[in-house]
This record gives structure tokens, C-alpha cells and sequence, in this order.
């Protein structure tokens, strides 16, 4: 065959044709190679300043750049690899939003009165170490990559799924998390009493973190393990929770699903919910209220079929009640649409703190639940629509502000204000072990690595929330006043209710 004669004047057109129309199938295999790795495939590569460089066009890219787990290299070193936090990926990758990031929800401010403790004496070494008396373990963050040093194994997967939830935030944020070292307790109630510290020429208190607090301690509110799951019992990580949950409320409208208070735990973490079970109906009397108590060991042997959070949805009202101290069952039971009674508690996790009475919940007195409980569901039967508004608004906050969106802006901004609190430059202790996404998730089996996976995350497509401003004197009256308001006003409604059943018995 005779082969084809091109003009020497085509020649470099069509050179030029070839290796343009070659450089736009490399950059568009690259782009969709970052795009649809398998992160769960131990072949997949780390992603390398090369790919991310062919990912500067994002107009057309997805919203999220995936950063695959590198299992081959973990499991063979033990080592995290070399690059897994390419601090240059957020200026060089990120999709650019088009209007400022949002204003962080209120329950933010509360970050600057946990943190007050330290406001004028800063936070010295020795401050941090005497923390360590009851941690399980420190945290060390220095140049973007994390350092911890166990001191105990936390009650199942707590320290596991915290530690796992930080690491994920200097994914989602790498370069932006400054040096710093930590304290973190794993325990449920907090134990840095203000009474020890608060009082003049005493010291400053150690710094300690944990999930949660109360109006008489100074430890540091972060949030819990459960928002990556709690693979013990078989709960699924938040943001996949919250979205059946959200399903789960369509299902049922409120006006038909069953008019009684609903409540299902273990009653055996504290004597007030061992008291609830006596508010469950009987022959004697009927306290509107359907309490059931919950055998994990039993569940687990028929495979939690009785225990889908999603599935709890069909009563109007649902009881909260601490166990030990504050419960994770609180965003869960507030996510139903259904209004939640709410028994005083004596504990506050990192946003339960602006829930407001009558607006996000209905209280209920721990010292008399069962007649509170009665009360409560026969004035909210009675007046549906303020009911349905009440169970609406609770869900709401929970769906609209407490995204795992929020959840890492919460970690980002209370740890960057810990930090620039820290008198002393951050170093690595000789007894701390580098941690990364790779050292967790691959040598995981089960439940506990599907958590991980499922909440892989990588760099975030938009800026953190901006930080609201601390309370100032009259906006923390504010506050406090409007909670007390609503709390009088049921203890009026509830005190008139039963003055006028006594009459009628």
C-alpha cells in the first residue's frame, strides 16, 4: 500500500492536533481517576502534587477531591505515608465559593465561655500535663500531621472514633489546623470542678477535654465518638443516620402516629431512668407514657432488628433522659419531628446548650416525671399545632445546624482557639506514635472499619463558617432569661393542671 504523502505545511498542524487532543485526554483521565478512586481498594494510589495539579479547572469537577486510603503501604510499614495531608491541596484544589461562608450557628459562642478558664493566664505545658491524671490519651498536632500517646483504653470505641473524627478534620482542612497539644478524657461526666479553681490565688485549671459539661465544671465540651458511629451497638455515622432519619420522619405525620410520650433505653446508667420505667402504663394507671427497656446483649443476637433508630419515628412525643451523664440519644430523639421531653438535665454537650424550652423541646421536672410526663402529653394533645411547631423546630436544628459540615467547623474553630491560647511552642513527645487515616482504617476489621470508610472524607469544597463573637453580658441575660421564661411557664401550666384534676377526683 502506498503510504500517505502529507504537505510539509501540514505537518506541524497536525503535530500540534495530536499532542493537544493528548494532553486533554490526560487531564480528563486524571481529573476522573481522583474523582472515582475506590478508597476502599488497597491498590489505590496516594494522591500526588501531580494529580492534584491536573485538578486546578474545577469548574467543571466535582464538588469533593478524594484522597484514597494507601492500605498497601500501611500494611506493610506500619508507617503513615509520606504525603497524606498535602497542605496545598485546599489553595490549589478547592472549588472557590461564589459569596462568603456562612455565619457558624449560635451554639458556636459557647466555645469562647469554654475556653474563658485561660483567657488571662494562657495555657503552660505543666497546665496540659497535670491534665493527665485521667486521659486517655494526648494529642499532639505539629506542621498539620497528628502525635498521640495512649495512657488507657477508653470504654469501647471512644478514643478509637475520636481520634479517627480529628483525623478526618485535618483531611477536610489540611494546612489550616495550627500546632497544638491536647488532654482528652473519654469518660461521660466531667471532673475539672470550678469550685478547685475559680477561687482567687488558686491556679489555673488543667485544660481537658471530653463530651460533655456542666454549670459547675471547666472541662473542655468537644464532640463525641457516635458522629462516626458506635459500632458496639450498631449505629451508622451521623450524616448517613441523620438523612435516614429525616426519610424516617415522612413516613408518619405527626397528627397519626401514636399520642404517647415514647422512651426505650438502658435503665440501669442512673436512677432517674430506672425511675422512668415506673412512669410505663399499667392496670393502676396510665401516666401517658410508653417505656421499654433495652437489652443491647439480646439485640445484638437478633441482629438489632428491634433497635433502628429510623424506625422510632411513629410516636408525637419522645422522652430524653441523661443516663450516666448527657446521652448521645439527644440528637436522635430531637431529629423525630416528634416533640421531645426533655427531663432536667444536669449535663450539656457542645450545642445542647441553645435549645430553648417551648421552642425546641418541651421540659419535663426530673423530681415528678411521671405526673410532669401526663401533663405534658395531654396539654400537647390538646393544643396540636403548638405541638407539631415545637417537634418541627427541634428537628429542624438538628437537620439544618448540626450537619457534620458544622460538626468539623465546631472541632476546627474550638481547637484554633485552644491553640492560640498555648504558651509554649507544640513539640513531639519521644513517646508518641505519628497517627494517620491509613494507621486506623486498614488493619480494621468490621463494624469499626466500615465507620471509617463510610466517613473518609477529603478536603472541603468551601470555606469553614465564619466564628461568631462571644456573648456579652446582656445577650448570655438574654439567653438565660428566655430559658427561665419558658420553664416557669410550664411549671404554671403543669401546677394549674393538677390543682384542677385534684378537684375533679
Amino acid at each position: 500500500m502506498k503510504a500517505i504523502q502529507w504537505p510539509s505545511s501540514l505537518v506541524p498542524l497536525f503535530l500540534a492536533v495530536i499532542t493537544l487532543g493528548a494532553f486533554i485526554c490526560t487531564r480528563f483521565f486524571d481529573s476522573y481517576a481522583i474523582t472515582l478512586m475506590d478508597t476502599n481498594s488497597p491498590q489505590s494510589p496516594v494522591l500526588t502534587p501531580e494529580a492534584v495539579g491536573s485538578t486546578r479547572n474545577l469548574e467543571i469537577a466535582p464538588k469533593a477531591i478524594h484522597i484514597p486510603l494507601n492500605c498497601t503501604l500501611g500494611e506493610l510499614s506500619r508507617t503513615c505515608p509520606a504525603i497524606y495531608y498535602p497542605s496545598h491541596v485546599s489553595a490549589e484544589a478547592r472549588l472557590h465559593p461564589s459569596s462568603p461562608p456562612p455565619s457558624c450557628p449560635d451554639y458556636f459562642r459557647w466555645i469562647h465561655d469554654d475556653l474563658w478558664p485561660w483567657r488571662e493566664t494562657g495555657i503552660t505545658r505543666d497546665m496540659v500535663m497535670s491534665a493527665r491524671r485521667t486521659a486517655n490519651f494526648r494529642l499532639v498536632v505539629v506542621d498539620g500531621k497528628a502525635y498521640v500517646e495512649r495512657y488507657k483504653k477508653s470504654y469501647q470505641s471512644r478514643d478509637t472514633l475520636t481520634l479517627w473524627g480529628i483525623l478526618q478534620l485535618l483531611r477536610r482542612y489540611p494546612g489550616k489546623l495550627p500546632d497544638l497539644d491536647l488532654m482528652f478524657d473519654c469518660f461521660d461526666w466531667p471532673i475539672i470542678s470550678k469550685d478547685d479553681f475559680l477561687a482567687p490565688k488558686h491556679p489555673a485549671p488543667p485544660p481537658l477535654f471530653r463530651y460533655s459539661g456542666n454549670d459547675y465544671s471547666l472541662d473542655i465540651v468537644f464532640p463525641d465518638w457516635s458522629f462516626w458511629g458506635w459500632p458496639e451497638i450498631n449505629i451508622k455515622p451521623w450524616e448517613e443516620l441523620s438523612k435516614e432519619l429525616k426519610e424516617g420522619n415522612t413516613r408518619t405525620q405527626w397528627r397519626d402516629r401514636e399520642p404517647y410520650a415514647y422512651w426505650k433505653g438502658n435503665p440501669v446508667t442512673s436512677v432517674s431512668r430506672n425511675e422512668l420505667l415506673k412512669c410505663n402504663v399499667s392496670d393502676k394507671q396510665d401516666w401517658n407514657a410508653r417505656v421499654y427497656a433495652q437489652d443491647w446483649i439480646l439485640e445484638k443476637e437478633q441482629g438489632y432488628k428491634q433497635s433502628d433508630i429510623a424506625s422510632q419515628c411513629v410516636h408525637r412525643f419522645k422522652i430524653y433522659i441523661e443516663g450516666s451523664a448527657w446521652s448521645v440519644s439527644n440528637k436522635y430523639i430531637l431529629s423525630c419531628d416528634s416533640v421531645t421531653l426533655l427531663v432536667k438535665p444536669l449535663y450539656y454537650d457542645f450545642f445542647m446548650r441553645c435549645l430553648v424550652p417551648l421552642k425546641h423541646y418541651w421540659p419535663i421536672k426530673d423530681e415528678d416525671k411521671c405526673r410532669s410526663i401526663k401533663h405534658a402529653v395531654e396539654w400537647l394533645n390538646d393544643h396540636q399545632e403548638e405541638a407539631e411547631a415545637i417537634g418541627k423546630a427541634g428537628s429542624s436544628f438538628i437537620q439544618d445546624e448540626l450537619k457534620m459540615d458544622y460538626v468539623y467547623d465546631y472541632m476546627l474553630h474550638l481547637l484554633s482557639e485552644y491553640a492560640k491560647l498555648l504558651k509554649y511552642k507544640p513539640t513531639v513527645p519521644e513517646t508518641a506514635s505519628e497517627l494517620c487515616s491509613e494507621l486506623m482504617a486498614c488493619p480494621a476489621n468490621g463494624t469499626e472499619k466500615k465507620c471509617m470508610i463510610d466517613t473518609l472524607v477529603g478536603p472541603a469544597s468551601t470555606e469553614p463558617c465564619t466564628m461568631p463573637p462571644p456573648y456579652n453580658p446582656a445577650s448570655l441575660h438574654s439567653v438565660i432569661e428566655r430559658k427561665d421564661d419558658g420553664m416557669k411557664q410550664v411549671d404554671i401550666l403543669e401546677r394549674e393542671y393538677w390543682i384542677s384534676h385534684n378537684k375533679q377526683m
